[in-house]
């Protein structure tokens, strides 16, 4: 076997790997059509006491507007409890102080918790706050949120049901509009809330809290073990421990919580970093008791499908190597290995097509308005997802073998262009760059052969390593 069948059948084999990630998302989008609209709750005859908990870190911008809405929030005053838990070591601590003291003044149960130590970071403030709380249910929101007055309205009854142990509501998006970057990362989000939430819960898998923006009955967080920071991504951990624990999980669409997107590479990079390596860590802590429990085989399979998600990222970043390679192994390797480009053009259509169909239903689902020009944006969604494959497969590995780390929060404008918070530049942005110019070659190599049925997959991957390395570094 000379080189060129070596190449092509490496090359083939992950393609085929990857249509399978690609049939999954077809069948969350079956799934997700599916789906039945659940009759309305009966409203409570006793509402039970709330505790609102906000957890924040050198938010300056966007921490008194938080306490602000979540001061509107609708429900009865005396059931209703309100914990700040700063953990700032900026003036922050001053903003949230003082738009505390306002809103206990109007007589809202409304506290400010410093802590100095950060100890477990998010999680460790949530569980240390969670012994002074004093509602029954626990209802949580990150500083960029701003919650609409009705929400716990309409939350708490669905809760109240036998058995469920946490409601999730869908993130909308305050400044989606701000750039190309925003814009493809509202679509990459419906994708996860408008499609995998909802086919998940409507199909009976299991999904997960996304550590803000849902209530949980408190006791649910008891049975799992409560809060614990052995994972960068302690709402992914809770969940399945809650779910395994036995309790049912409510994912409510409808309800919309608009929060900010990050407003830069560096910020989104961040934060899809540790939402990565948390879910591999989670996946390592979690998923032998999964398979050991005695849930159903399909809930099994999907929580694999999901804790092991990321893993696609690794093999992005092969297949972007072996393309140029596979494209020059037909060329030179004459009629018998050009015949084979039928198969590579299945194989593809089958590991790409399903994504352009998911985020198109996405759009769709989402509703948001503008669906025609986003639609037509789709392929800058699909770079950006490719692009960060190399930034992504190090937070794998890191989620592998690396320590457990620290959890680094994104940071939050609050639509401030002068913002004091600057996320690192983070992703091995030089390794980005070459392969933007190594698959940018590849174009160029195409086009003189000749054989320009490869040039628009070369193309979306080198524009995607391209764009990640160029707004990396701005």
């Amino acid at each position: 076997m000379d080189w060129h069948q070596g190449v092509l059948i490496a090359y083939l084999s992950l393609l085929g790997l990857l249509s399978m990630n690609g049939l999954h998302r077809l069948w969350m989008v079956w799934a997700w059509f599916r789906r039945k609209e659940l009759p309305a709750p009966p409203v409570p005859q006793t509402w039970p006491r709330v505790t609102v908990q906000l957890p924040v870190f050198n938010e300056r911008y966007v921490v008194e507007r938080l306490v602000q809405s979540c001061a509107r929030l609708r429900y009865p005053r005396d059931l209703l409890q309100i914990q700040v838990l700063d953990d700032s070591t900026d003036d922050t601590r001053q903003i949230a102080r003082q738009a505390v003291e306002k809103a206990a003044a109007d007589g809202l149960d409304i506290e400010w918790v410093h802590r100095t130590d950060r100890v477990g970071f998010k999680a460790g403030a949530l569980d240390e706050a969670l012994e002074r709380a004093s509602g029954e249910v626990i209802a949580i929101f990150d500083a960029d949120f701003v919650p609409q007055p009705d929400f716990l309205e309409v939350m708490v009854p669905w809760l109240m049901q036998d058995g469920v142990g946490m409601a999730q509501a869908r993130w909308g998006h305050i400044n989606a509009s701000d750039s190309w970057l925003t814009r493809a990362q509202a679509t990459l989000l419906d994708g996860h809330f408008v499609i995998e939430h909802t086919a998940r819960n409507a199909s009976g898998r299991w999904f997960n809290f996304n550590g803000t923006a849902g209530i949980w009955r408190r006791q649910a967080i008891a049975d799992a073990g409560g809060w614990q920071h052995d994972t960068l991504t302690e709402d992914l951990d809770l969940s399945y421990r809650s779910q395994l624990a036995g309790w049912k999980f409510l994912y409510l669409p409808e309800v919309v919580a608009p929060a900010e997107l990050p407003p830069d590479m560096a910020a989104f990079k961040s934060q899809q970093h540790r939402w990565a390596k948390g879910s591999i860590q989670t996946a390592k802590k979690l998923l032998w008791a999964i398979w050991r429990s005695k849930v159903a085989l399909p809930i099994k399979v999907e929580a694999t499908a999901h804790l092991c998600a990321n893993f696609s990222y690794p093999l992005v970043v092969l297949l972007s190597l072996l393309l140029p390679l596979a494209v020059m192994a037909r060329i030179e390797g004459g009629t018998a290995m050009q015949a084979l480009l039928r198969i590579d053009m299945i194989l593809f259509g089958a590991a790409l097509t399903p994504f352009v169909l998911f985020y198109a239903a996405a759009i769709l689902g989402a509703r948001a308005g503008g669906e025609g020009r986003r639609l037509i944006q789709l392929p800058s969604v699909l770079a950006l997802g490719l692009g960060m494959a190399v930034s992504q497969s190090r937070a794998v590995f890191e989620g592998l073998f690396g320590e457990v780390g620290v959890f680094v929060r994104t940071p939050k404008s609050g639509g401030v262009t002068a913002s004091v918070y600057r996320a690192a530049t983070r992703g091995l942005v030089g390794v980005e760059a070459l392969m933007a110019l190594y698959l940018g070659a590849a174009c160029v190599y195409v086009v003189f052969a000749g054989y320009i049925a490869s040039l628009p997959f070369l193309l979306l991957f080198a524009a995607g390593y391209g764009a990640v390395a160029i707004h990396s570094l701005r």
